[in-house]
């Protein structure tokens, strides 16, 4: 190749749709596609992703790159497959391509990382038979050794010895590094499996080697994750590897234990990882070492040598949609993955998305049930408490707090559902009816108590707790409504000799905090527990014989049309931890609606008859998943410019005289319409079809925007607030 051909296109992390040709200096190796490259851009040096080498008919006054990241004879950073699986985001999620390349790579690696698998800081003892009776200490760290293989470095530290005594030993070539991965055998065989099980397991099966979607549609407690495990080990016979998504990995300790005591080589990527610790996970599972890799969201950008098998615990959290920025579904990328790859996807869930449900109706995906729990136990009992004549204690009704007491005494578990943090939604000023809002959003503040503060629950901006009116200057405000600090509060008040346990994001910030209250609940003595929607996620309680619903009006009620949806789904959810075990379970539920229809339907018919008629719903209003849609969002501090764009938009996608194909509503407010002093506005698409969707949102993108004012668009939006 001439000097005059020695271009190359690289894709650079910005908010920009172009690629950029650059010469390659003739004394620096030609770039593979894939590599990394440092490249001057502007009045600064970035580190882009070489996307083209073979670029004609070059301008003859191009910049040169100024080096390559990735040696000439290495893989390259990002593969063909994930590359290729950039595009298609880029695409679809009309997202600039450098930026979405930024998003598969992991935080190192976009800082120009080196790609070296560092040597595991495991230790064991290579020579037994060493002694030395004037080092008693050596002698105590060798003993703990023995008895502890394959301790990390923090370990030895942790148990009372010093780096520098472990690297004494490791120059007597007394001790040496071990790989706890090479060493680590299984510590549990699988489960026996129910006929239900093995069928599902043998449906799996068949569809390796091939694209396929399969939806495991199993009630709580049916045995899902087992089905996960066993399905795994066909694919690790066959010398192949598993990505495994789950929402949030902090909240299900049980089943990363189950999964790693099973397959002792599984990573793990979450957001708790440092970034060296998470580049490692990625170019180990790159290289092959490990069998699983288990993360959330953005592990769906892994790189593995063999990939056999995507498995979507949980498909229908919303989770694994972002929500800023590009705003990809984890979920749809894995679709797009397996079938890249010819590898089946198993999406797992008690209560699948409308979404998969739709596409299993059609006859896309292959849809398998597990109508009965594992090991026999049964369903819980559904109850509605109708509330518009019920006097109440501390947000519970009366006769509530009869049920929870009976199964208090008969040695059982409860759990109370709130979706609210903090410890009241609002304070009132009793005189003039005042409320207190957020400075900059147009928001109510949320009461906490510990400590005492008022907290912007969408901006995260704190405020004291006021001691009289703004607007009157009466000082009897009252805390109106209920959070979980309160609930926990009364329930500490109303069952005196019965420990109380709150879990949400207040309390439970780490691994640690959250698995020493499980410790604790997992004992099995009576206890409550109360908390938010990470009780319904994945967790295993098989003495909690009653779960209580406080507030699921309100989810049913919002102007999001996915509300009822996601409501239902967290009903049923949480539902699901009650009668796990032996003990039959109930569930009670607090409503002011009690013959709402949508309510009536889950409890009458299940979740399965939910879906059937909120399909239904979909289709005649015409809206997602039964129509394609997108969410066009502009947002400034002068509301008028955010308004004027929304409109430019319309006008310009008018225009193109789609009017058949394509719906369009608004510019109108959002939801919450003024967020951390942002001004927020939004365009509503609704398509008959998705090409003439994408044909619209691919002219729109070409729109120049204002310097101050921030937009995005949102294929397929899970939340329209």
């Amino acid at each position: 190749m001439s000097n005059h051909n020695r271009v190359i296109q690289v894709a650079v992390p910005r908010p920009l749709h172009s690629v950029y040709d650059y010469s390659v200096p003739t004394d620096m190796p030609l770039p593979s596609v894939g590599c990394r490259v440092h490249v001057p851009f502007g009045r600064t040096t970035t580190l882009g992703i070489c996307v083209n080498n073979e670029v004609a008919n070059p301008h003859s006054r191009l910049k040169p790159i100024q080096a390559l990241v990735d040696a000439e004879n290495s893989e390259p950073a990002v593969s063909a497959e994930l590359l290729d699986l950039a595009k298609w985001m880029s695409a679809y999620y009309h997202h600039p391509l450098g930026e979405v390349l930024a998003t598969v790579l992991p935080a190192a690696a976009r800082r120009g990382a080196e790609f070296a698998i560092t040597p595991a800081d495991s230790w064991q003892v290579s020579k037994t038979e060493y002694a030395n009776p004037r080092a008693p200490r050596q002698q105590q760290l060798l003993d703990f050794l023995m008895t502890n293989p394959h301790c990390t470095g923090a370990d030895i530290i942790a148990a009372g010895f010093s780096r520098a005594l472990l690297n004494k030993l490791v120059d007597l070539s007394v001790v040496v590094r071990s790989d706890p991965l090479a060493a680590a055998d299984a510590k549990e065989s699988h489960l026996p499996a129910s006929a239900e099980q093995k069928l599902a397991i043998e449906q799996i099966s068949h569809a390796l080697g091939r694209f396929q979607t399969l939806l495991l549609e199993g009630v709580t407690g049916s045995g899902k994750t087992e089905i996960y495990l066993q399905s795994i080990a066909n694919v690790l016979t066959q010398g192949g590897q598993a990505l495994v998504l789950v929402p949030e990995i902090a909240l299900t300790p049980q089943t990363l234990a189950r999964f790693q005591r099973r397959f002792p080589k599984t990573g793990m990527l979450h957001s708790a990882l440092t970034d060296n610790e998470r580049l490692q996970t990625w170019l180990k599972s790159r290289q092959g070492d490990f069998d699983i890799i288990l993360g959330t969201r953005s592990a769906i950008f892994t790189p593995c040598k063999n990939l056999r098998l995507i498995i979507v615990d949980e498909e229908h959290d919303s989770s694994y949609k972002q929500q800023d920025g590009l705003r990809y579904s984890a979920r749809d990328l894995a679709a797009k993955r397996a079938q890249a790859l010819s590898i089946p996807l198993l999406l797992g869930s008690a209560t699948p998305s409308l979404e998969s449900l739709y596409n299993a109706k059609r006859g896309r995906y292959q849809h398998l049930r597990l109508l009965n729990r594992a090991g026999g136990a049964q369903m819980p009992d559904y109850h509605v408490i109708d509330m518009r004549n019920e006097n109440v204690l501390h947000g519970l009704s009366h006769q509530l707090i009869n049920v929870i007491r009976r199964h208090l005494d008969a040695a059982g578990q409860v759990l109370i559902y709130l979706n609210r943090r903090g410890f009241a939604p609002t304070l009132l000023c009793q005189s003039c009816g005042w409320q207190s809002h957020c400075s900059d959003c147009d928001a109510k503040l949320t009461l906490h108590q510990s400590p005492p503060q008022m907290i912007c629950h969408h901006c995260n901006l704190r405020f004291p707790v006021p001691q009289q009116c703004d607007n009157c200057g009466h000082t009897a405000l009252l805390p109106i409504g209920l959070g979980t600090q309160r609930a926990e509060e009364s329930a500490r008040q109303l069952f005196k000799d019965t420990p109380v346990y709150r879990i949400d994001r207040d309390t439970t910030r780490s691994n640690k905090q959250l698995n020493a209250q499980l410790e604790q609940i997992n004992r099995g003595e009576p206890c409550v527990l109360v908390g938010t929607q990470m009780l319904a996620k994945g967790h295993h309680f098989p003495n909690v014989t009653l779960v209580a619903v406080i507030n699921a009006d309100a989810g049913l009620l919002s102007p999001d049309f996915r509300a009822p949806e996601r409501t239902a789904q967290l009903i049923v959810q949480v539902a699901g931890r009650a009668g796990r075990a032996d003990r039959p379970g109930e569930v009670w539920i607090q409503s002011y609606q009690p013959d709402n229809p949508l309510l009536t339907t889950l409890i009458e018919s299940g979740y399965s008859g939910f879906a059937n008629a909120e399909l239904a719903s979909r289709e005649t209003a015409q809206l997602p998943p039964t129509t394609p849609m997108a969410l066009i969002r502009a947002e400034s501090e002068n509301p008028q410019l955010a308004k004027n764009f929304l409109l430019r938009c319309k006008v310009q996608s008018e225009s193109l005289g789609m009017e058949t194909d394509i719906s369009i509503m608004g510019p109108v407010p959002a939801p919450i319409g003024r967020m951390a002093k942002r001004h927020r506005f939004q365009l509503m698409l609704i398509a008959t079809r998705r090409s003439a969707l994408h044909h619209c949102l691919k002219a729109l993108n070409q729109t120049s925007a204002p310097s101050k004012l921030r937009w995005s668009i949102d294929v397929d939006p899970y939340d329209a607030m």
